[in-house]
């Protein structure tokens, strides 16, 4: 039975990759969502202390990319290279995404071992020649079966359609190298058996299992009606498969035949982060590959599900239309990351409107937690000239704050971390600051504050670090999610310079109590999520 990547031998590195996404077109905000997604999860394992590899890049070869380029009157190449630096590095840079690397097809390091790895298969006699015809969608750039297709309608009435792409499949018939696919089916089924966790979530595990249960065919790994691809090593009239080629960064991109040791300290990867419709390739075919090739699976393949765009003031636009800076300009980069994850399910379909955005922003962010920051600053500024006060009137009100803090962390820290359930996570926190709010509403430390008696003074400093220690725990646990706000309120709270840098301090020890020191300098920063302005129509 092949390893999977939790129980990789000797390696150290907690592996996350999202697909490499394909250069067509700029990217959008389901680009966006998944690697996101995989930036707060790999955050969330560095502020465990643990050693993390997050990948992710560009697939650029393909008839797709070739076509495109032809109409813009480039060459493939010049078209890869303008997008990747204009549109995808751009913004992941400012989506705040903390990639350790960034690969991209075209780059020798990886075409160079894709070779070596296609004909080590063929010598291996994994791989034969053959010829093929069949339905082939350019868009996905894969062969259909026949089942797999629609009815056409309207003007593509009478024509078989891609079920993804909705256009009409082209018939292609052309001599090609075949991978052995079908001889790994009841290998995979055997896997899919042995580690259930494998494909996330369940309905997708089941799409999976039904397909292979009804036989696998062999694959089609090279195209000889094109060039624009990475040339077959032992015969330079066909190109590989862009799919074949695609996968491989995931092993190309960790020293895959050229840094051993990187490689045994980092593949196979934890995680795959996938949109579901590229979901055969990673859990049928390229664990398929591997297995010929005696190399370890990874550990989990998580697809997520449909972006959809609802609501009035977008119905007219579709999801490609929608660029994340449309929306980071006018809420923010920390909300836009914390949005996409706490509104919908990971795994599930999920809708997009600019109303339900701005719902959540202003009661959630702004009146929940931004607000709560900036009264504990003002009064801690007001009431104690900014000095943070010791806490000695602690009673049952403050205990239940602290089993609050402690058991968001343990929940979040479960959610996120081990289940890649971001929604409820990010919830298991924001309950907390509805309690630390819910809590400052019952103690009332305005009024407390005209109690001057020795008694009422030490009440109202209780109050108030019970308040600020709680939002030092938010902030460590917020920082994966919102890291330009945490390190925001990590300032205003003193706890740069007491603790020191945020993101040395722990996840899983967030939970402890009395880490923030007495006498610390707390100072009312800028507001954390400001009003919104009305967008404009």
């Amino acid at each position: 039975m092949a390893a999977t990547g939790s129980e990789k031998q000797g390696a150290t590195a907690y592996y996350v990759s999202t697909p490499i996404y394909y250069v067509n077109d700029a990217p959008h905000l389901g680009h966006a969502y998944t690697t996101v997604a995989g930036d707060v999860l790999t955050r969330w394992h560095r502020q465990r202390g643990e050693k993390v590899w997050y990948l992710t890049g560009t697939d650029e070869h393909g008839q797709k990319i070739m076509r495109t380029a032809e109409a813009n009157d480039v060459t493939p190449q010049a078209w890869c290279d303008k997008l990747v630096e204009e549109a995808w590095k751009p913004l992941w840079e400012h989506l705040n995404i903390a990639n350790d690397d960034f690969i991209r097809t075209t780059e020798k390091r990886h075409t160079d071992r894709v070779q070596e790895f296609v004909q080590d298969l063929y010598d291996k006699g994994e791989i034969y020649k053959g010829g093929y015809e069949g339905p082939y969608c350019v868009g996905c750039e894969e062969y259909k079966l026949p089942g797999d297709l629609i009815d056409g309608e309207g003007e593509f009435a009478g024509q078989k359609l891609c079920p993804v792409h909705k256009k009409p499949v082209e018939l292609l018939k052309e001599e090609n190298y075949f991978f052995k696919l079908s001889e790994y089916g009841p290998k995979l089924l055997e896997f899919y058996a042995a580690n259930p966790g494998f494909i996330q979530p369940e309905s997708a595990r089941n799409e999976v299992v039904n397909f292979v249960e009804q036989g696998l065919q062999d694959l089609s790994i090279s195209r000889s009606t094109f060039d624009w691809g990475v040339p077959v090593p032992w015969d330079d009239k066909h190109v590989i498969y862009v799919w074949i080629d695609a996968l491989l960064n995931y092993a190309t991109a960790v020293g895959y035949g050229a840094n051993q040791e990187k490689f045994d300290g980092t593949f196979p990867a934890d995680v795959h982060l996938i949109g579901k419709d590229i979901l055969r390739f990673h859990s049928v075919i390229w664990p398929a590959m591997l297995m010929a090739q005696g190399l370890p699976l990874p550990g989990k393949v998580v697809a997520n599900g449909w972006l959809m765009v609802g609501g009035e003031k977008m119905s007219k636009s579709n999801l490609t239309g929608i660029k994340p800076q449309d929306l980071t300009s006018h809420f923010g980069v920390d909300a836009y990351r914390w949005y996409f994850l706490r509104a919908i399910a990971y795994g599930s379909d999920g809708s997009f409107s600019w109303e339900d955005f701005t719902a959540r922003y202003t009661s959630e962010l702004a009146n929940d937690y931004g607000n709560l920051a900036s009264r504990v600053a003002a009064m801690v500024g007001k009431y104690f000239g900014g000095a943070l006060p010791e806490a000695t009137a602690v009673g049952d009100a403050e205990r239940a704050v602290q089993e609050g803090l402690a058991k968001a962390v343990a929940t979040a820290d479960q959610k996120i971390g081990e289940e890649l359930d971001f929604q409820s996570g990010i919830l298991a926190v924001f309950d907390f600051v509805k309690q630390v709010n819910g809590y400052i509403t019952e103690q009332e430390p305005w009024k407390v504050a005209k109690d001057t008696t020795p008694e009422g003074q030490a009440r109202l400093a209780t109050i108030l670090y019970t308040a600020a220690e709680a939002l030092r725990g938010v902030a460590v646990l917020l920082n994966a999610v919102m890291p330009e706000t945490s390190q925001s309120l990590w300032e205003s709270l003193g706890a740069e310079e007491s603790l020191g840098a945020l993101a040395d301090q722990k996840v899983q020890d967030a939970g402890a109590w009395g880490i923030l020191p007495a006498g610390t300098t707390v100072t009312k920063g800028a507001v954390l999520f400001p009003r919104l302005e009305e967008k404009p129509a």
